[in-house]
């Protein structure tokens, strides 16, 4: 099983624990806003072509998250 250290390279339907956020102030209440908080369960589902968003889960929830803003939530080792 292959555990990436960041969510935008996890790999689909693999899942893994929030480690932590590595964002500036806005990006990171949005990221919690939307679930994504240290010790939540996260789970990638698809990915768009073309570098589009990914379709993630967070516990219960589905959402698109952009790759640019998945590369700042970072999954514990």
């Amino acid at each position: 099983m292959h555990v990436s250290h960041r969510l935008v390279d996890l790999s689909l339907g693999v899942p893994a624990t929030i480690g932590s956020l590595a964002a500036e102030q806005g990006l990171r209440a949005r990221l919690e806003a939307l679930g994504l908080r240290p010790g939540q369960t996260v789970q990638v589902l698809r990915r768009a072509s073309w570098s589009g968003p990914l379709h993630i889960r967070v516990g219960m929830t589905e959402l698109m998250l952009r790759r640019r803003d998945a590369a700042c939530v970072a999954l514990a080792a």
